[in-house]
C-alpha cells in the first residue's frame, strides 16, 4: 500500500512537479520519503496540487487527526 507522499507524487505526476507546487526543492521531496513526513507547512500545498484527493488528515494525522466522515 502507497503512503500518501508517493501517492502524492503519482497524482502530481513526478517529485519535481510535486516540488514546484510546493515551493521547494526537489531534494526537499526526496527528504520527505526518506522520513516518510511532510513539514506541517507543507501540507496545504500538497492538498492543493493534488485537488483534494491527498488531504491535510492523511499527510499529517498526528496534527490534524482522523477525517470526521460527514453525518449520514
Amino acid at each position: 500500500m502507497k503512503t500518501p507522499i508517493p501517492k502524492s507524487i503519482e497524482i502530481v505526476g513526478s517529485q519535481t512537479a510535486l516540488a514546484r507546487s510546493c515551493g521547494v526543492r526537489y531534494q526537499a521531496v526526496q527528504k520527505w520519503i526518506k522520513k516518510g513526513r511532510v513539514p506541517a507547512e507543507r501540507v496545504s500545498a500538497i492538498e492543493r496540487a493534488t485537488k483534494g484527493r491527498i488531504t491535510r488528515y492523511e499527510l499529517r494525522p498526528d496534527i490534524f487527526g482522523e477525517r470526521e466522515e460527514a453525518a449520514v
